[in-house]
């Protein structure tokens, strides 16, 4: 049953979806902020570039184990209490990075900090779709990306301030700390409003009811849609559940009777293709790898981490036109434009740097044309990414599954999305070194592939109930 929006309580909605989405913010400013400091952490710890892919990458691992195990506890424990013992581990994780001057310590704190990430990547869509009535739910998760984007903007500008004041990232700032640090450290603040806000907000009323704390539910509902609305969906929500046991990490697996592949659920592995195909595009290596890439491209470290703020900034207005779209024309057609978008800027790229010069050192340089071309084309990928595969893969996973997989699923999904985003970190140091333009290419010929896996595989989600998922 769908409710109309002037049913719904919009003020109570956007306070959990703000609420929520903090958590966003902090994936964002957590996997941008290592962007600015990488000068530092390689005089610091004395590193190779296969030393700072690794440096760099050591996030994601955690971020593979809190996406992984995420899921699966907020089936157990509740989306909100593992939101906050998310909140939680961003904290620590900020400030042992910024304070640490020991290479294990530090890559240690990263995979905490990563796990954090990871659990907030799955279970902010997750909850937000859980509350969201269908026809908004499409605008009411990709805010999580806009607030992904502007922790990511937010680390740009943070690093771009710090290092213009220190004179360099590794120059001492504040108290004798380096700039670098700072960028690590200035994060512990949103972490500590997002801890304090997760206990403002309700649990999930879905996992309420996974759980047979209906009453408690349906208050919940009642506060969102009213009581009689409430009633209906109550009894909605329970009929999807169900009824001979709990939902468990077993439930990806192929049903009797149902369709799958080598034992797991078709849907199951489309919510894997959408993960590992939004990272293969190499989105990560602008955001990760942001100074260095354009270092690479001939830019100074300013201008690099100027270029950074410009793609963010672009990124932020690109998702707000996902918001405007994304429940008038749906989730396919956006990921449709988006690989064709994608893929076309990509290879503009491709012929930048493939007609670029070496100098003494074997740098590539660039003429003042190819480098306008290459950010120009840079900035386009960027934006056909935030109006398409950024934000609506999470919407996607967040809303694809049935009640009874949605969690397991999630967990399913995020580790091979982790998994993937760790790869094209970890490789991308050593395939640049080796070669920008045929890296370059590989990311272009993964988002041809994504075009057609899109147009084969996905299924339309646009304005349908969770409770009418199937799987």
């Amino acid at each position: 049953m769908n409710t109309s929006e002037s049913q719904v309580n919009l003020g109570f909605v956007t306070m959990i979806v703000a609420v929520a989405t903090i958590g966003g913010f902090l994936f964002g400013y957590d996997s941008g902020a290592v962007n600015g400091t990488q000068e530092g952490l390689k005089s610091t710890f004395l590193l190779d570039e296969a030393g700072l892919g690794f440096t760099v990458g050591s996030l994601l691992i955690g971020c593979i184990i809190g996406a992984f195990s995420a899921g699966t506890l907020a089936d157990s424990f509740g989306r909100r209490n593992v939101m906050r013992v998310a909140a939680l581990l961003f904290l620590a994780g900020a400030l042992v990075q910024g304070f640490s001057h020991d290479h294990t310590l530090f890559i240690l704190a990263r995979i905490v900090g990563g796990m954090a990430v990871g659990a907030a990547s799955v279970l902010s869509p997750a909850y937000i779709s859980e509350v969201a009535p269908a026809n908004i739910r499409g605008r009411m998760t990709t805010v999580q990306q806009v607030m992904i984007i502007t922790g990511l903007t937010g680390a740009f500008v943070v690093n771009y301030f710090l290092a213009q004041s220190a004179g360099a990232s590794t120059n001492p700032f504040w108290a004798g700390i380096e700039a670098w640090r700072w960028m690590y450290l200035m994060q512990a603040i949103p972490a500590a409003i997002f801890l304090i806000a997760l206990f403002c907000i309700p649990e999930s009323p879905r996992f309420l009811v996974s759980k047979g704390r209906n009453a408690e539910a349906g208050r919940v509902l009642g506060d969102l849609f009213g009581p009689e609305e409430a009633a209906i969906k109550l009894r909605e929500i329970q009929a999807s559940f169900s009824q001979d046991h709990r939902p468990r990490l077993a439930d990806v697996l192929t049903p009797p009777g149902g369709t799958g592949f080598l034992g797991v659920r078709k849907i199951v592995w489309v919510g894997i293709m959408l993960a590992v195909f939004q990272q293969l595009v190499g989105i990560n290596v602008i955001f990760y790898y942001g100074a260095t890439l354009w270092q690479l491209a001939g830019f100074s470290e300013n201008d690099a981490l100027m270029i950074n703020i410009v793609s963010g900034v672009v990124s932020i207005m690109a998702c707000f036109v996902t918001i405007a779209v994304i429940d008038r024309i749906g989730r396919k057609p956006l990921l449709l434009i988006g690989s064709a978008g994608m893929a076309v800027s990509l290879f503009v790229m491709v012929y930048a740097f493939s007609h670029g010069s070496l100098d003494a050192a074997g740098k590539l340089q660039l003429t003042p044309e190819l480098g306008m071309l290459a950010v120009v084309a840079a900035n386009i990928y960027v934006i056909f990414f935030n109006v398409s595969w950024g934000p609506v893969m999470w919407v996607m996973l967040g809303e694809m599954f049935p009640n009874q997989i949605r969690g397991s699923a999630l967990a399913v999904a995020g580790f091979f999305q982790w998994f993937a985003n760790y790869l094209v970190a970890q490789s991308f140091p050593v395939m640049a070194a080796k070669s920008l333009t045929w890296s370059y290419v590989f990311y272009g010929v993964c988002a041809v592939i994504s075009f057609f896996l899109v147009q084969r595989f996905i299924r339309e989600t646009k304005g349908k109930e969770l409770e009418e998922m199937e799987g």
